[in-house]
């Protein structure tokens, strides 16, 4: 039997089509990448654009370089990146474990419910200062602010996802002499798969987000105190590299959830 003799002509034509688009499309994204970068470059050079301000592309190269060489970099990315991935940890398990409570107590929901929208509209900023006098001022404070404005936002999706879930599917269930926990367990979570993961790839940046702020107000290590650092004297290509690594940083967690989609909805057909 020849390979892939069982599809159709037109059905490989479409997949030849689909890898064919896949590729311009890394392609452009590549292409325009190295546009900025060589335009802001050649801004800078012949000088239509402050690189005091500004920096360019060559120079922030040149000080993650340095920051390498002296192990600057690795110590501050460390301690940044275990910040981010612990509060994103303990806010996406906290999230999805209080949302299934409410889920499964509508008197608990009903009474929860205005709490959990003050809390979202609360600017997490202001709470800065208490957190620092119950936290002190280490990776804990941080990783409590990480925690803090991501927790929420996981709840509320949840909590959406599981809400969700087809109401005639829930009473064919219980005419079939399902218990709540069966329903919960057997339609309620693989239901909310999709939501799961468009949970996980919002908390990413809430994640970076709070940690990044807990940084600005108590650290003294970190991208975070690197870019606060390089704006008090005047380095800006210091701010510049540490935002481009943090970029990096940022976009490699989010492809790791990217990943884990693609092998939940492998595993769930």
């Amino acid at each position: 039997m020849k390979k892939n003799s069982s599809f159709s002509h037109a059905h490989l034509l479409y997949v030849k089509k689909v890898k064919r688009e896949t590729i311009f499309i890394w392609i452009m994204r590549i292409a325009v990448l190295i546009a900025i970068f060589g335009i802001w470059e050649i801004l800078a050079r012949i000088g239509a654009i402050d690189s005091f301000i500004t920096s360019y592309p060559s120079k922030i190269a040149i000080t993650i370089g340095n920051l390498f060489v002296e192990n600057n970099l690795i110590y501050h990315l460390g301690i940044t990146l275990y910040e981010t991935i612990l509060g994103f940890l303990i806010a996406v398990g906290l999230g999805y474990l209080i949302a299934l409570l409410l889920w499964w107590s509508e008197k608990l929901r009903r009474i929860a419910e205005p709490y959990i929208i003050v809390l979202n509209s609360l600017p997490k900023i202001a709470l800065g200062p208490i957190i620092i006098v119950w936290c002190g001022s280490g990776s804990r404070a941080i990783i409590f602010m990480a925690v803090l404005i991501g927790i929420i936002v996981a709840i509320i999706t949840m909590l959406n996802g599981f809400l969700a879930t087809d109401k005639n599917k829930i009473l064919l269930l219980k005419a079939m002499g399902a218990s709540k926990f069966q329903i919960l367990l057997k339609l309620v979570i693989p239901g909310s798969l999709p939501t799961f993961i468009s949970m996980l790839k919002i908390s990413v940046g809430m994640a970076w987000v709070g940690s990044i702020m807990g940084e600005y107000l108590v650290s003294r290590a970190g991208l975070g105190y690197l870019i606060i650092y390089g704006g008090q004297v005047f380095k800006l290509d210091l701010v510049m590299a540490s935002t481009f690594v943090l970029c990096i940083l940022a976009a490699l967690m989010y492809a790791t959830v990217a990943l884990l989609e693609k092998i939940l909805i492998k595993s769930s057909k």
